[in-house]
């Protein structure tokens, strides 16, 4: 068919007129009764172009609220790469300088990726953060001679495979508000208490135990007097400072030791096999050896994937769904980090950013602009390294991650389970979680829940056979197999010999 001048002019005028919509609708703050009406308004006026230039001050704006969830992503991706750095090097018998140089190293890899997809192509897809819940799997990857890298591309490819068949969303929507609910409800809870207690194994290192005392009953009150303020989102900033100002002024150790410096960024010196990793490239074997684990990796992607969706539909006001965050695009963004980062040496097992997303919904703003301060901030502590050694010390880590992400976590799982039958799926998850992990409490509840054994009867009854029970009935059965053959089963031994 062809296509008349007229008909080309009409629909450039469309595309310029969606261009415009934010800039046309956008009103200054001093225009709304409160500073919670104008960031809601924002929201609500976004149009995210998917694989389209979003450019600053033309599709959204800077906000000083975005340096609080661009704070906090970057106080967890410190931790988080450092840990999985570490839980490596110990067992590959490499030392502190190599983790302090990878935890670098990944700092400036992920904020080329955030810049370029969250904050540029793919505003709805959250930042690719690190994979939380996969850091006790790596020590049994390890014994089983894997190899990063091979690990690393297996769950990229696998990642990209999920994303293409929108298989994440597919997931997001067979899980009711009962099964997520129960999810946020136990992982906010298991990482409240662990942090508890990790600050108390420290205060006790020292021999100063009353300090953790103190800085968590004075978090607790703060967070509360914050709540009645309606000011939360300020509580990772004002709880860190008040947390290593106690400490500190209380007299527990602290120093800046990590000087200034710049990453090697040659690949082939981190897949040396004298350098680097010290493990040279990965083999064929290399990658059978790690298949399980990475699709228990990805597996594992949907219920993370969607706490953090969730979260954003809690928070945010009517009328915003299109600010929220897309987990197809989500998984797109993560596969290519994940694949790129593996390939240049890096340690990270990506995932959804929640360090970044959880103070994000909770301040009320959209991804994009916390996502590029965020990747400033990545690399101002990446190469002046002082930073480094202010987001590890536990005073601040614990409490940040306390208040910016778990306490939240328990919050919106309450509320999501304040309604209708929701309360039976939301115990079955928390119990079968705690026999297992997240990821088989998620899948088994599903299950059970579309099947309409527990929770509400009149939703599993509008269910198709395939949603009621072919779909989460084989990535139960996909995510029990894999878990029996590397030996996550309690108190079963693992089925292939390598892991046991």
């Amino acid at each position: 068919m062809n296509t008349s001048p007229t008909d080309n002019l009409g629909k450039n005028h469309i595309d310029s007129t969606a261009d415009d919509a934010y800039q046309k609708k956008h009103r200054p703050s001093s225009s709304f009764q409160s500073r919670d009406e104008y960031l809601s308004h924002e929201l609500q006026i976004m149009s995210p172009k998917r694989w389209r230039p979003n450019l600053p001050f033309k599709d959204y704006r800077f906000e000083w609220e975005d340096t609080i969830p661009a704070m906090a992503a970057t106080i967890g991706k410190v931790v988080m790469v450092g840990a999985i750095a570490a839980t490596f090097a110990g067992p590959l018998g490499l030392g502190d300088t190599f983790v302090l140089e990878n935890v670098r190293y990944e700092l400036i890899i992920v904020a080329f990726f955030i810049v370029l997809f969250s904050g540029f192509i793919l505003p709805t897809a959250n930042l690719a953060g690190t994979h939380g819940p996969l850091i006790p799997l790596i020590p049994l990857v390890v014994a089983a001679g894997g190899h990063p890298m091979a690990f690393g591309l297996l769950i990229g490819i696998f990642g990209f495979l999920l994303a293409i068949s929108k298989g994440g969303s597919l997931l997001a929507n067979l899980t009711s508000k009962g099964v997520c609910g129960g999810l946020l409800l136990y992982l906010g809870f298991i990482g409240t208490t662990s942090q508890v207690k990790k600050l108390f194994a420290w205060a006790d290192g020292i021999g100063m135990s009353h300090i953790s005392f103190v800085v968590i009953a004075c978090t607790i009150v703060l967070y509360a007097l914050l709540e009645h303020w309606k000011k939360r989102w300020l509580a990772v900033p004002l709880s860190c400072l008040l947390g290593g100002g106690l400490a500190f002024a209380m007299g527990a150790p602290f120093e800046f030791h990590t000087t200034p410096g710049f990453p090697n960024i040659n690949p082939m010196y981190w897949w040396g096999e004298n350098t680097g990793w010290m493990l040279g490239l990965p083999t064929a074997e290399s990658f059978i050896v790690v298949l399980p684990f990475a699709v228990l990796a990805v597996a594992m992607w949907s219920p993370d994937f969607l706490g953090h969706q969730v979260f954003q539909k809690i928070s945010y006001p009517p009328r915003s769904e299109k600010v929220q965050m897309n987990i197809d695009d989500t998984m797109i963004s993560a596969s290519a980090r994940q694949t790129v980062g593996s390939i240049l040496g890096g340690a990270n097992f990506a995932s959804s950013w929640g360090t970044y997303i959880v103070p994000a919904a909770i301040a009320k703003r959209p991804i994009p602009a916390g996502a590029l301060l965020t990747a400033l901030f990545c690399v101002i502590a990446g190469l002046w390294g002082y930073p480094m050694d202010l987001a590890i010390w536990e005073p601040v880590l614990c409490v940040a991650l306390i208040v910016g992400v778990f306490i939240p976590l328990l919050e919106a799982g309450m509320e999501m389970t304040r309604e209708g039958k929701t309360t039976q799926s939301a115990a079955i998850v928390v119990f079968a979680s705690s026999l297992v992990n997240p990821a088989f409490g998620w899948s088994l509840t599903m299950l059970l829940d579309n099947l309409g054994l527990i929770g509400c009867k009149a939703r599993s009854a509008e269910l198709s056979r395939t949603s009621r029970w072919i779909i989460p009935g084989a990535m139960f059965l996909i995510l029990t197999t894999v878990m029996a053959l590397v030996g996550l089963l309690p108190g079963i031994p693992a089925i292939l010999e390598n892991f046991r």
